[in-house]
């Protein structure tokens, strides 16, 4: 099950990235996170479902700088393919 994330708010320059790898490392996920120019953080995630819904809850918080005030979840049909590690990637 794939999902793309979007998070708005306070989440660059708080370590919102790095976090998040972590944290989809630790529940074994795939895919990747990302800055993007517009001041969000976007990130595509694959994983069996309950991992999938611990990384959209903690998306919802991140790390304690963050301040979190949107996350976008939709659900990708055909993700494209990944290196089935998860990655972060350069600014967007």
């Amino acid at each position: 099950m794939a999902t793309h994330l979007r998070i708005t708010g306070i989440v660059q320059g708080v370590g919102y990235r790095a976090s998040f790898d972590a944290e989809a490392r630790r529940l074994n996920l795939s895919g990747w996170v990302r800055n993007r120019r517009d001041g969000s953080v976007e990130a595509l995630v694959d994983g069996p479902a309950e991992a999938i819904e611990n990384i959209i809850a903690w998306s919802r918080h991140g790390p304690s700088l963050a301040r979190v005030t949107d996350v976008h979840v939709s659900i990708v049909d055909s993700p494209p393919p990944h290196s089935g590690r998860f990655e972060v990637l350069p600014t967007a």
